[in-house]
């Protein structure tokens, strides 16, 4: 198909393939289309917010206002403040994402004014504008007085590019001519070399900004080949003057009384020359068919929409939708050296924007495969893309592992913030297999199951230290791990529970080194087999039983189920400790628990797998059902109230993670404590402050008071909220 024929009418099947961009699969659009999903969810979230500073952090490095974003986008927008009228007529933002770091390009971009016989038309003339957010779209309207409305929608058509549609209204009985600009300036960072980066040009079809190479590893990257780039459907012309533009139509638009005329532009960030390129054509696709692209926006969003409200009582499907909303601004399409589309923690924190973690994204598909399995199974893969291998230069000895942190800079591209100092927990196969429940897709599972397994053998080969079979949190072979507190502090990051009281180096957790028969230096492991790990690697192996039987592999599902059994039942004799009624590290030594450390919420976990025994379960829920321990006014703290250690704001000390809420009710459900469940469920959600409003959905919680804590619009309480929603283990 040429240029010119996809300017004029775009053959269906390049439109359908188009579609497919950055998101689920999708066919042409109907001709006629069903009503947008939005009215009922209409502002889950506050997205209303005009940036004055290009850094957007806080103090805690938090992005106060949060954002929009779609299909895997790396820029997101949000909408003005209904009073601030200086903001009108355009979406905040966009932030763009500079690799790794989120910035502001500017207060608003691409700010629409209407003139009329020369004089520029006050938009909020018949009163308040209004601006709401509704799943998959933000909207603004706009009454001009005398008979003309403006609305104003932005969607995102591909994963480089958003589509916004400027509706101009006659609802008077006179004709009217009327003409169209937009304007905008540039939000420069503060600071040289960041400041400089970034440039305004204009060109044959609106406006660009390109940016300047800038190394600066824990603030800004760049090639010098990014570009922000606006195309208009209609004929404009542009000026640039410094920082601020002009673009006007090149002829005024007349509307009969009744008529409606829709400006139309895409706006487009891209990271390479063949980005650019490629989006360039897309976008010339997009803007020849405008209304295609919003129908099958909203399709997608009302399958969206179904797939998190299924099951979920009416009461709670507000949240769920948050949870929906959160997860797909926080996807981050394939850039750089993240091969496939995945989901980032949060967009509105500096350090978690521009890349993945590993049981991050185990625990974010879990939620995502119920709207979009085809995303969940890219975020897998997107890990699974470095997965270590015996052909590694670096780290042959490594083979089987999956990094903990993956971004779009490796370290031979000057990137600080990929780690592969340590791993994860294993909850990959639990990851991989629902998925597979939602999908159908035997065929992923079978390109997954050999991995699954490399990984499986380098916990045992890698981190038991005493060929016990109960392994170890450790650390790898790495520069960075360069003595003993770099090697304790990479452990406890491995446990994802990094600073818990459990990995305290001042209550005697240290590590040792393991060696091969050969003796080639492996790694090393903290001196303790945590419950946790060796609950996870149970449940891990039932799974690939499950794979290995789906996949037709009988034989090897024998092995794995009972490989299975025997660590489910090593867990139950070796890490409960009857006396205290809980399941605790124990000492790499002399195989005691570790009790004067307190109760951790490591302790419910192999509740969820299924190690306990009946009696065993039985007690821990007697702990979770305490208020004084674990059913604190939000609860399920990371440590026991009761613990010395406790301290309700300290992150893996105290504060509620809905992920370790998610398996303590999924505990408690799987052996029969469904009241226990649904009640523990009901303060949890009421009392995690801003759930059931339009805050953000938190990193965590304060179990006493509700106070949100950390990073807000984070992905997988957002993910692991979905199936607590419906009550599901």
């Amino acid at each position: 198909m040429t240029v010119r024929q996809s300017a004029r009418r775009p053959a269906r099947a390049a439109l359908a393939a188009l579609l497919l961009v950055g998101g689920a699969s999708l066919a042409a659009p109907p001709a006629s289309a069903a009503p947008h999903p939005g009215p009922d969810y209409a502002d889950v979230l506050d997205l209303r917010g005009t940036p004055k500073a290009a850094l957007p952090g806080d103090a805690e490095d938090n992005n106060p206002i949060s954002t929009f974003s779609d299909r895997g986008a790396w820029h997101a927008y949000a909408l003005p403040e209904a009073g601030d009228r200086s903001a009108y007529g355009g979406f905040s933002g966009p932030l763009y994402i500079a690799q790794e770091y989120p910035w502001w390009l500017s207060e608003s971009f691409s700010r629409m004014r209407l003139t009329e016989g020369g004089r520029t038309l006050d938009l909020a003339a018949g009163g308040t504008p209004r601006f709401t957010s509704q799943p998959g779209r933000l909207l603004q309207s706009y009454d001009l007085g005398r008979g003309l409305r403006l609305t104003l929608e932005l969607r995102f058509a591909t994963n480089r590019t958003a589509l916004v549609r400027a509706e101009v209204r006659n609802t008077g009985s006179a004709a009217r001519t009327l003409g169209a600009g937009w304007t905008g300036s540039l939000l420069r960072p503060e600071k040289a070399p960041m400041r400089d980066a970034p440039s305004l040009k204009s060109t044959e079809h609106g406006v660009g900004v390109d940016f300047a190479k800038v190394r600066e590893k824990w603030d800004y990257l760049t090639d010098g080949t990014e570009r922000f780039e606006v195309t208009h459907k209609d004929r404009v012309r542009t000026t640039v003057d410094g920082d601020t533009y002009r673009t006007e139509v090149a002829a005024p638009v007349k509307l009969a009384p009744g008529a409606a005329h829709h400006f139309d532009w895409t706006e487009s960030y891209t990271f390479t020359d063949a980005e650019r390129t490629r989006e360039a054509r897309r976008a010339r696709a997009v803007l020849a068919a405008p209304q295609a692209y919003a129908t099958a926006g909203d399709a997608r969003w009302r399958g969206y929409v179904a797939g998190v409200t299924r099951g979920v009582p009416a009461e709670r499907r507000r949240t769920a939708v948050k949870s929906l909303e959160t997860l797909v601004t926080n996807w981050r399409s394939a850039a750089g050296k993240l091969k496939h589309d995945g989901v980032t923690p949060s967009i509105s924190y500096k350090w978690f924007t521009g890349g993945l973690w590993a049981w991050d994204s185990w625990k974010q598909a879990v939620g995502t495969a119920r709207f979009d399995p085809r995303l969940a199974k890219s975020q897998i893969r997107a890990m699974f893309d470095h997965q270590i291998t015996a052909e590694d230069k670096e780290r042959p000895q490594d083979a089987g592992m999956i990094p903990d942190a993956l971004f779009y800079n490796d370290p031979e591209r000057g990137g600080g913030n990929w780690n592969e100092r340590n791993s994860k927990p294993p909850m990959a196969s639990w990851s991989v297999w629902e998925t597979y429940r939602k999908s159908g897709d035997r065929a992923f599972l079978s390109e997954l199951y050999p991995k699954l397994a490399a990984y499986q053998a380098w916990w045992y080969r890698n981190r038991d230290h005493d060929r016990d079979g109960l392994a170890e949190y450790g650390a790898t072979v790495d520069p960075a791990n360069d003595s003993t507190e770099e090697r304790r502090l990479a452990a406890a990051w491995e446990s994802g529970l990094d600073n818990a009281p459990r990995f305290d180096a001042k209550l005697g957790t240290s590590v040792v080194a393991n060696h091969a028969a050969d003796g080639t230096l492996l790694g090393y492991s903290l001196d303790q087999e945590s419950v946790d790990l060796n609950a996870y690697l149970a449940q891990d192996q039932g799974y690939l039983a499950r794979i290995a039987d789906e996949i037709g592999r009988p034989g090897e599902a024998a092995k794995w189920r009972k490989k299975s059994e025997e660590t489910s039942a090593a867990v139950r004799s070796e890490f409960y400790d009857k006396a205290d009624g809980w399941f605790h590290d124990i000492g790499l030594k002399n195989g005691a628990p570790l009790t004067d450390r307190g109760r951790g919420i490591e302790g419910a976990v192999p509740l969820w797998t299924g190690a306990a025994s009946k009696e065993q379960a039985a007690s821990v829920r007697g702990r979770l059902t305490d208020p004084g321990e674990f059913a604190t006014h939000v609860p399920f703290p990371t440590v026991s109230k009761a613990s010395p250690y406790f301290d309700s704001t300290a992150y893996w000390r105290g504060p509620v993670w809905f992920d370790h809420a998610y398996v303590a009710l999924g505990g408690l459900r799987r052996y029969g404590y469904t009241k226990d469940a649904d009640e523990l469920t009901g303060k949890l959600l009421a009392g995690a402050k801003g759930l059931t409003g339009d805050r953000p959905i938190q990193e965590n919680y304060d179990p006493l008071t509700g106070a949100p804590l950390n990073s807000p619009n984070f992905s997988w309480s957002a993910s692991l909220l979905l199936p607590i929603l419906s009550g599901e283990r």
